[in-house]
């Protein structure tokens, strides 16, 4: 299939509150990045950190680098500086479970997780979900992933070549319509 580029869904996407929030906290915290929480003290949510403030593991997975300088539906053509790019990981015991579906980050009302910069916001992140289709997941797993040895030493991932900033929760787990 010589001239046609694999599209490759992101493992996690962001929605524009999520981005927008982004924002905010890189303005007073500088370069940042998150970890999928596997369930402790702050339940399963993804917490957001000053990047370097939480020790990535070995086998930690990255779910992606998100690219806060895109707008709805924009594709990138380069990868992100760490001003603009933020790593979102998760545990590798974890991946295992969730590698089969795609983490949509959002903001909504109420009190952070305590360990997460949004704290004192007065929001929250909150990770949505989706299954991959069969044909998406073959995909992904043919691709494989970084994990935290990989990132230590050097390894970036290619950029995306599906939108990372979706309108809407649909817009990244679209319900079939009925026909008529």
């Amino acid at each position: 299939m010589s001239g046609t580029t694999t599209q490759i869904e992101p493992r996690v996407v962001a929605l524009p509150a999520a981005v927008a929030l982004l924002h905010r906290l890189r303005a007073q915290h500088g370069p940042l990045m998150m970890h999928q929480s596997g369930g402790c003290c702050d339940g399963s949510s993804p917490m957001c950190y000053p990047q370097g403030d939480f020790i990535v593991g070995d086998r930690d997975v990255l779910l992606g680098l998100l690219d806060v300088r895109l707008a709805v539906g924009q594709v990138g053509t380069e990868a992100p500086g760490d001003a603009d790019g933020v790593p979102v990981w998760i545990s590798g015991p974890q991946f295992e479970l969730w590698k089969h579906t795609q983490l949509i980050l959002d903001v909504v009302p109420g009190r952070g997780a305590g360990f997460s910069l949004e704290g004192p916001e007065g929001v929250r992140f909150l990770t949505r979900s989706r299954v991959f289709a069969a044909p998406e997941a073959a995909s992904l797993a043919a691709h494989g992933f970084l994990t935290g040895a990989d990132w230590e030493g050097g390894a970036r991932p290619a950029v995306p070549t599906r939108p990372q900033v979706v309108a809407t929760a649909a817009d990244a787990c679209a319900l079939p319509r009925p026909a008529g």
